[in-house]
């Protein structure tokens, strides 16, 4: 049995007390691979943004805001998983200066300096040691060469690339690719569907060969 981490769900980054940034992520694939997971008998560990969705009633959750605070949590949990699943759709970008009280509107155009958030399963996968960690790549251009060379920068085991269709929807289609380029299947469907076969894959090639330490040989990230 393996403690697994998955995040899911959108986060938020404030432009002033009222308005922020994010996107339509619903966190229906998180909640389903975790689903996946805990019927196979894993433990799951879920770190969410704001969703409007049900997870797994066994599953250890905990609910974050922004990228810096999923990031943060992210960084305290990951030491005692064996490995993670990065099924969020965090913001990449944050205002460089958050307007303490509600932006007035005043008839000019507004200028605002976004600058780039941490990204989370990079962070993770470059401390990884033996746990093993899984991305999703959603790209709109060149997907499958932009899902490898994720795959490479993020140190994944493997990458799940699905379209930009998926956002708040029930079904999804994904291609799974691992670091040699090689597509090891392509899976459409409910989410629910798609979930059990990408967490076979998963479970077939990444739990089954990665013999869990104790949270106390790992180094802090």
């Amino acid at each position: 049995m393996a403690r697994i981490l998955i995040t899911s769900g959108p986060t938020r980054q404030y432009l002033d007390p009222v308005r922020y940034l994010t996107n339509a992520s619903s966190g229906r694939m998180g909640a389903s691979l975790a689903a996946a997971a805990v019927a196979r008998g894993h433990q799951v560990v879920i770190v969410t943004g704001p969703v409007q969705i049900t997870y797994p009633e066994s599953a250890e959750i905990h609910s974050v805001i922004s990228t810096e605070e999923m990031l943060q949590k992210c960084v305290e949990l990951f030491p005692q998983c064996d490995g993670m699943i990065g099924v969020a759709a965090p913001c990449d970008y944050r205002p460089e200066k958050i307007a303490p009280h509600k932006i007035v509107k005043t008839g000019d155009p507004l200028q605002m300096h976004l600058i780039e958030t941490e990204d989370i399963v990079a962070r993770l996968g470059k401390h990884k040691e033996n746990r093993w960690v899984v991305g999703f790549a959603l790209e709109t251009e060149d997907p499958r060469l932009r899902a490898l060379v994720k795959l490479e920068k993020k140190s994944c085991d493997l990458m799940i690339l699905n379209g930009v269709n998926a956002m708040h929807a029930p079904t999804n289609a994904v291609e799974v690719l691992e670091p040699s380029g090689k597509s090891l299947g392509s899976f459409q469907g409910l989410k629910e569907s798609v979930a059990r076969q990408i967490f076979g894959l998963i479970e077939q090639r990444l739990i089954q060969k990665v013999s869990r330490k104790t949270a106390s040989s790992h180094q802090p990230l």
